[in-house]
């Protein structure tokens, strides 16, 4: 039995695939499970628990996703989770589109117990620090999704290496601790010999989130972290200023000559999002910032990113006319098709707008798309005019 799946079933349907199992007796050899946990499966899940399991999945039955699992059933889905075979896993999944309770210990337990064939990970429920550290020495893991915080090395000793993984998802807060851990690893040997613990992700790693990360401020710190890792494809940070922790102050503290310098490390990226950009209008960034987006990252096809529009007009001028980015411009641009644009006001003359137009498309000469928040008129206006 290669996979089963597992929700509204009554007990006579377990008994009887139990009892035709393959192996014969009361344990199916199943190696891909999918468990839609209800009231009526809860008792009897355990009898899928098989030796051989290679991939789990586990979600809530539809009726619980928005409000979490009934209090009275989370001891009995603790005490299952925790028994579940771990040691040949080489994926586990707990659903994300969910309200968990507090199943830490019991998922940190099935972490602890993974082997080194283990190669995805994902979960919204917080782990220990142990469990944590104990993924980050598997060596074959490819992908990860986690919640919480780093494991606290000032107890610990740090990580030899870093598993080659190609996408990482990162969210509850963390985002902070995580780019100093990175930090730290990336420190801990001297550069003159040439290997650090994260020599092995700075070459895998394409795909970097980070979601629910509340106060979290863009900055220079930030995108110096970042830089390491050249072959993303995919940088997201998921943040809005309307979000808790910012109270309507903009996160944003780039500058042109720092996204200069960004986009000149990671010309791998295809997907860039940088916060969902805001009507304040303060940012240090200008339109002048994308034209080195399109320049040095020549496969970029998605972006949003904040850049004051006080004086776009001038702004688009100067690009066409000051020397120093004479040589961009005589260099090919990259094929974006979509610009993300939402709250970013555009407050511009009829006269002026048709230079707007001709400005942004000459940076971005496929774009087909640009996105604004529902009542940003203006760029509904822009979109419009889009060659």
């Amino acid at each position: 039995m290669r996979g089963i799946y597992v929700g509204g079933l009554v007990k006579g349907t377990f008994v009887e695939l139990c009892l035709n199992s393959p192996a014969g007796g009361w344990f199916p050899v199943v190696h891909s499970l999918s468990w839609c946990i209800t009231e009526s499966n809860l008792p009897y899940i355990g009898l899928f628990f098989s030796p051989y399991l290679e991939k789990v999945s586990i979600s809530p039955s539809p009726s619980w996703v928005y409000f979490g699992l009934p209090h009275h059933i989370v001891p009995a889905v603790a005490s299952t989770i925790s028994a579940l075979p771990a040691s040949t896993l080489q994926s586990l999944q707990i659903a994300y589109t969910a309200v968990w309770p507090d199943l830490k210990d019991s998922l940190s337990s099935i972490a602890l117990r993974c082997g080194p064939s283990l190669t995805d990970f994902t979960s919204p429920i917080p782990l220990s620090g142990a469990a944590i550290d104990h993924l980050i020495h598997l060596p074959n893991l490819q992908e990860w999704r986690l919640m919480g915080h780093p494991p606290d090395y000032s107890t610990l000793p740090l990580p030899p290496t870093f598993p080659p993984l190609t996408r990482i998802t990162l969210g509850g807060g963390a985002t902070r601790g995580w780019l100093s851990l990175f930090e730290r690893l990336e420190g801990s040997v001297p550069s003159t010999q040439g290997v650090t613990p994260l020599s092995r992700i700075k070459e895998s790693l394409e795909s970097l989130e980070f979601e629910n990360s509340p106060g979290f401020i863009i900055d220079a710190s930030f995108t110096s972290t970042i830089r390491i890792f050249r072959n993303l494809t995919l940088l997201a940070v998921r943040i809005d200023c309307h979000d808790e922790g910012h109270e309507g102050r903009c996160p944003f503290k780039l500058d042109d000559g720092s996204v200069t310098k960004f986009a000149m490390a990671l010309p791998q990226l295809e997907y860039l999002y940088l916060g969902r950009p805001c009507s304040e209008n303060t940012c240090a960034t200008t339109v002048a910032c994308l034209l080195p987006l399109s320049v040095y990252c020549p496969k970029l096809e998605e972006v949003e990113i904040h850049f004051n529009t006080t004086n776009i007009v001038s702004d688009f001028k100067t690009i066409s006319e000051d020397p120093r980015f004479q040589t961009l411009r005589s260099l090919p641009r990259c094929s974006l098709d979509y610009l993300g644009v939402w709250r970013i006001p555009l407050a511009v003359d009829e006269a002026d707008f048709e230079a707007v137009v001709d400005g942004m498309t000459d940076i971005f000469p496929a774009m087909g798309r640009c996105r604004p928040a529902e009542d940003n008129l203006d760029w509904e206006e822009f979109s419009k005019r889009l060659p």
